[in-house]
């Protein structure tokens, strides 16, 4: 075993050449094995992360999608999509990747998402996850914009956000912090300066009987629902698999 190799778990090395190099080693699976070692996250270094049965890319170096973020977005399929036959109107916000909205339309194909983000690179991104997971481009509308802004006028019937949410103080681990969009991840103080403008502004872009899934950092979650029920809404806090206060349900 090579210097590089020792730095770098057996589990990320064999899913690098599995996934990767399709377990054919050669000069640029030893680079990455020197990317996985500084620290780089394997999501990048491979080019793409499993969501929901997809093939994310990550070719624009959006947020990593997360297993927490993955169970609640199958939740928010099973529990509220399957109630609507076709024509639901769904917003993936702070979309990143697309892999929410991806997710949508690969279990609701009759869905319509529109997948807004405030970094234009990410757009490219999109459109990649949208055909390599053969999903109909023709149901997805991708905008570039702060928050609601691009959004005009228009209203959902379900709405979809992992926001920034962590507070800036916050020490993360080297390869988050390193590697990872800030605007991604940090959100002021206490973390909760985007979802505080999202819930000031919900209501505008919220159908009648519609419901919005949002993600939030455990350690704020009260405060986080609290900023929705001053807004009038009903917004119920769950807890992952993990025992943490995950997502909030509001309507």
């Amino acid at each position: 075993m090579n210097s590089a190799q020792s730095e770098v778990s057996k589990r990320e090395a064999t899913w690098l050449l599995r996934d990767k190099y399709h377990n054919v080693k050669c000069l640029e699976y030893e680079t990455d094995l020197k990317r996985l070692a500084a620290g780089e996250p394997l999501g990048y270094v491979i080019g793409w992360v499993p969501f929901c049965g997809l093939i994310i890319t990550l070719d624009s170096r959006p947020l990593i999608p997360r297993p927490e973020t993955e169970w609640w977005t199958e939740k928010m399929i099973a529990n509220e999509l399957r109630k609507n036959t076709g024509g639901l109107q769904v917003l993936d916000l702070c979309a990143g990747s697309g892999a929410i909205g991806c997710a949508v339309l690969r279990a609701y194909p009759n869905a319509h998402v529109t997948f807004s983000d405030n970094d234009k690179a990410h757009e490219a991104t999109i459109r990649t996850n949208i055909a390599t997971n053969k999903i109909n481009p023709r149901c997805a509308h991708i905008i570039t914009g702060d928050l609601f802004d691009a959004l005009e006028s228009k209203t959902f019937d379900l709405i979809a956000i992992n926001p920034p949410y962590i507070p800036e103080h916050r020490k993360l681990p080297h390869e988050v912090n390193h590697y990872e969009p800030h605007k991604a991840l940090y959100s002021g103080s206490d973390g909760l300066a985007i979802t505080a403008r999202i819930a000031k502004r919900l209501r505008t872009h919220l159908n009648r009987c519609g419901r919005v899934w949002i993600e939030v950092d455990s350690e704020y979650a009260k405060q986080a629902q609290k900023l929705f029920t001053d807004e009038g809404f009903t917004a119920e806090l769950h807890t992952d698999p993990y025992g943490r206060p995950r997502v909030l349900y509001v309507y």
